[in-house]
């Protein structure tokens, strides 16, 4: 049975292609030659030494045959007992035999070659090498032998005579998940190898503890092991979550981003989590304090609360506990005596007059009591007891108001927590956002907060205590139980209580502290993929009182065509009514951006009012109002200073809110985030955590949307998985130097844009092939001659080599630029070959992607074989093929946003006085909290629908959405139920989503 999942490992990582784990082979290589005893991978040091020193070509299918000469030596039933081992539910297939066999010669010419060089250079490695390879093609020629007839697991003694250090180091490079995701050819351009470990739930993290990673990130994410496994070993090879999510869904079983990120974030909170406490015990061992106990009892938190409970007495600085007294005077052996044997205790004999703490026997009890509680407070078992009890109990958390001066407190701060004065509420269903106003009302000095554990709690956990685990072993005397009895009742209330109270507090804050941050994420991500409007010529307003309105026109192509500033509110508004008629009708523009901001309402006024009087006939003009938030700050910025030089901070404001509406995700990403205004206690939670969210939904968005390389912006450039600010200044940069890019090949070229890099980023950058064909004729036009040589596949990507055999640089490789329909889609580069062979399958042509032809031939070709048939045929994941069938169908200028929201267009206005209870209206979603939703229906002050009338039946059934809940962006029917003039709320029911 011990054998089972090293047999496992070799299986898996025997079905790979040959040039699947080239960097990994070179990598163990390394490792035979330079060290003597076996070590564990660390992922710092391996991984950029791969980076640092590529392998020249003919190394690439260096050992990889001898591995895939053991796979079909393991038994069908073997197979399914390994996949059962492993958790994994991906199929795993074997490659040809003929395949192999032909190859031999050719690995063996070229293994060789490699030894000779590796002789001249390092004799006593490459002796050892050498001969660890002789065993190698020794166990091949018998494997290659009886091959056919082999059903059997084999004998592991020849293979593990040469390659014993090698499966050690091979250990955490390959597990239970399918190769087939990643199938590749020589000719097929590809990005940097995926490396997986063997065994699905045995990783080794960097810092040892006494829990498993894997195990607690599923208890607390409530993902399957597996999936945990396979998520930590994708972001321990720095895979972005738009990579893992669209070319990796088999190894995260179809895991949505949200889960994924939050995956993520409990794993880096865990990490963080060993390393304190790694960090604390090596301080403590310099202070000399540590102990067995103390040691087990550290490497058994998982919290940092549960860690500062430990070792909050060894602190520097900290005059000590109690029990540290108590045991300073010598007295832990009566405590312990008093456990294991009473009836030979005597507190007398520990009596010292003439010392402090030990004069009386009243001391010496205190003392062994002090020694007791502290004892049990720091056990896991009694821990362990009283959470679970405590989960099953009535545990309420409270508020009331402060009693503290009115001098200190502002009145308008005690009137918003009106609600939580006298509040009290079970653990168990207090809502998040309470969580958050009551951690709000406690920093502000207006509300005090308690957790409430009730007195039969206290009762039970002591006669558990006292009938088991602390039960003495022998007949103890009334006084000793006495003592006992006191010292529960001293630990419960001095040490445990304030110590579940941390506990409940902390998981509930950082509980609603996420579930907000994920809130603001789902909100940013549904105004990011906001439908953008093109092909129109827009005008932005940016409202203003004294200063004016600030005016800015806009092409289709968001060229800035016009800029002014009329002053609507200054008794001027006819006159200036002309002006805004001669722009309209000179720039033929019929939509006006109007932002939210200050003077909004008499803005929006002027216009519904001129447009209701047919002022700008011939035009049909529609207006809309957009958020402006953020607006002001990247006007000031040194972006927009770069993007519109010597343009008026205000007009570039005017600009940005046109531009939100032809296209919100270009204009958006311009922003900070958290500036945006979609959260909901967005300052109340960490910033760091707020951050890194918000930024990965930017990045998700702009990569699933997918970019022209040739077209758009470095700020848009720098959001794309895999890239950052350097490597989209360098893309920039070398498009202003070289040209266009013709094929995403040429990524390879730009400076700091290595294998990896590519291989996260190249799927979601788009090059326009029909402006691309219109360079290259251009080119040949003027110069007859395209630079390059290159040697093309069935995917037109091949890269030639001016020199063989040495170190390739970037400025010897040269790639022919010749354009490839494939890298309009959302094909990744590593499955070209197998969307080549597909459209072969099918009959297509590559022109003929995104055509209707295609889309039929498709059809037709999967009701007569079906996914499964087909995948397993190209040797490939059903995922995969499903990502290759949307790219050959999808138009070339397909942009999914156009399933989402479009800006609410209007023409006419209404106020809050004209609102009447019963009222049906549409709005449009302005934000989405935890309490409810806010939506604009277009009176100057938005309304709110309480999250308890926002029921699944009243969501859209046809609509293709993330989440049961509502998003900004969209447009919903809604019923005025309450109107409340004086404070200007209006309380709404949800009628359908439109």
């Amino acid at each position: 049975m011990s054998s089972l999942p090293r047999r496992a490992k070799v299986q898996v990582q025997g079905v790979l292609p040959k040039d699947e784990f080239s960097s990994f082979s070179e990598l163990s290589s390394a490792s035979e030659e330079d060290d003597k005893e076996d070590s564990a991978w660390e992922p710092q040091k391996k991984v950029p030494r791969s980076r640092k020193q590529p392998p020249p070509k003919e190394s690439k299918p260096k050992r990889m045959p001898r591995v895939k000469k053991n796979t079909p030596q393991i038994s069908d039933d073997s197979e399914v007992a390994v996949k059962e081992e492993l958790n994994s539910s991906v199929a795993i297939a074997d490659t040809a035999l003929e395949d192999r066999k032909n190859k031999l010669d050719t690995v063996q010419t070229l293994k060789t070659a490699k030894t000779k060089q590796k002789c001249s250079a390092q004799p006593h490695a490459a002796q050892r090498t050498k001969k660890l390879k002789v065993d190698e093609e020794t166990s091949k020629a018998s494997n290659l032998e009886g091959e056919s007839n082999s059903s059997e697991t084999p004998s592991t003694s020849t293979m593990w005579g040469g390659t014993c250090k090698e499966e050690e180091n091979e250990d955490d490079f390959t597990f239970g998940q399918s190769p087939l995701k990643k199938m590749k050819t020589e000719t097929c351009p590809q990005g940097q190898p995926v490396k997986f470990p063997a065994n699905a739930n045995n990783i080794k993290e960097e810092v040892e503890m006494n829990w498993d990673i894997v195990q607690v990130l599923s208890e607390r994410t409530n993902v399957e092991p597996w999936v945990c496994a396979n998520t930590i070993r994708l972001f321990n090879d720095d895979n972005t979550i738009p990579f893992i999510i669209r070319y990796r869904k088999e190894l995260i079983n179809n895991l949505d981003a949200d889960s994924l990120r939050e995956v993520q974030q409990t794993l880096e909170e865990l990490r963080a989590v060993a390393k304190k406490v790694h960090s604390t015990i090596q301080k403590i061992k310099k202070e000399g304090k540590m102990s067995e106990c103390l040691l087990k009892a550290m490497l058994n938190c998982k919290t940092f609360e549960e860690l500062e409970h430990v070792s909050a007495p060894y602190k520097t600085g900290s005059k000590g506990t109690k029990a540290q007294r108590a045991r300073q005077l010598g007295l832990e052996g009566a405590a312990r005596a008093l456990l294991e044997k009473p009836g030979e205790l005597s507190l007398l004999s520990y009596i010292r007059p003439d010392v402090k703490g030990l004069s009386t026997l009243q001391d010496i009890e205190i003392g062994v009591q002090h020694i007791l509680a502290d004892m049990i407070a720091k056990d896991k078992d009694t821990l362990d007891f009283i959470r679970n009890l405590c989960q099953n109990r009535h545990v309420c958390i409270q508020s009331s108001l402060a009693k503290v001066s009115s001098k200190k407190v502002n009145e308008k701060d005690v009137d918003k927590f009106l609600l939580y004065q006298h509040f009290s509420c079970n653990i168990r269903s207090i809502h998040h956002h309470q969580i958050l106003a009551i951690n709000r009302g406690e920093n502000l000095k207006v509300l005090t907060v308690k957790v409430n554990i009730s007195d039969g709690v206290k009762d039970e956990f002591c006669r558990w205590c006292i009938q088991n685990r602390w039960r003495p072993r022998g007949f103890a005397r009334p006084e000793l139980m006495k003592i006992l009895r006191d010292s529960l009742n001293d630990s419960f209330k001095r040490l445990i209580y304030p110590l579940l109270c941390r506990e409940f507090r902390a998981k509930l804050t950082s509980d609603a502290e996420k579930e907000s941050v994920m809130m603001f994420g789902r909100n940013l991500r549904q105004l990011l993929l906001t439908s953008p409007v093109p092909g129109r010529t827009l005008m932005g307003v940016d409202p203003g009182y004294k200063h004016g309105c600030k005016l800015a026109i806009i092409s289709p192509t968001s060229q800035i065509l016009h800029t002014d500033v009329v002053y609507l509110h200054c008794g001027q508004g006819f006159r200036e009514a002309e002006k805004i008629k001669r722009l309209l009708l000179n720039f033929n523009c019929s939509t006006v951006v109007i932002g939210n901001g200050t003077a909004c309402r008499e803005t929006e006024a002027y216009f519904a009012d001129l447009i209701m009087k047919n002022y700008f006939a011939p035009l049909d003009v529609v207006y809309c109002i957009v958020s402006e938030a953020g607006a002001s700050i990247y006007s000031v910025s040194p972006e927009a200073n770069k993007e519109m030089p010597g343009l008026d901070p205000n007009l570039r404001s005017a600009v940005s809110i046109a531009r939100r509406v032809q296209d919100p995700l270009a204009e958006l990403v311009k922003i900070e985030p958290k500036h945006i205004g979609v959260g909901m206690y967005q300052h109340d939670v960490s910033q760091t955590l707020l951050k890194a969210t918000l930024d990965s939904v930017v990045e998700e968005c702009v990569s699933f949307v997918g970019v022209d390389i040739n077209i758009c912006s470095e700020v848009l450039l720098r959001h794309i998985a895999g890239l950052n600010a350097n490597r989209a200044k360098n893309i920039i940069e070398w498009r202003e130097k070289n040209g266009p890019f013709i094929n995403r090949e040429q990524l390879k070229k730009v400076k700091g844009l290595g294998p990896k890099s590519f291989q996260q980023c190249a799927g979601f950058i788009r090059i326009n092939q029909d402006y691309i064909r219109t360079f290259c004729s251009q080119q040949t036009e003027s110069s007859g001659q395209i630079r390059g040589v290159a040697v093309t596949s069935s995917a037109d990507i091949e890269v030639t080599n001016e020199k063989q055999g040495k170190k390739k640089s970037k400025t010897a490789v040269n790639v022919l630029l010749k354009p490839n329909p494939l890298d309009q889609t959302c094909i990744h580069p590593e499955s070209y070959d197998i969307a080549m062979r597909f459209l072969s399958s099918i009959g297509g042509t590559l022109y003929e992607i995104g055509k209707p032809e295609m889309q039929q031939k498709i059809n037709s070709f999967l009701e007569k074989e079906g996914m499964e048939k087909i995948a397993e045929r190209l040797q490939t994941t059903v995922h995969t093929l499903q990502v290759i069938i949307d790219g050959l169908s999808q138009p070339e200028s397909f942009d999914f946003r156009t399933d989402f929201d479009k800006p609410d267009f209007k023409r006419s206005i209404v106020c809050l006085e004209d609102l009447q209870v019963g009222t049906v209206l549409t709005g449009k979603v302005e934000n989405a909290t935890l309490f409810g939703i806010f939506v604009d229906i277009g009176v100057g002050k938005s309304g709110l629908i309480p999250i308890r009338n926002v029921t699944e039946a009243k969501l859209s059934k046809t609509k293709k959405r993330r989440s049961l809940g509502l998003g900004p962006g969209e447009r919903v029917e809604v019923q005025v139920l309450n109107i409340d003039i004086p404070r200007s709320r209006i309380t709404l029911d949800l009628i359908r989503v439109l």
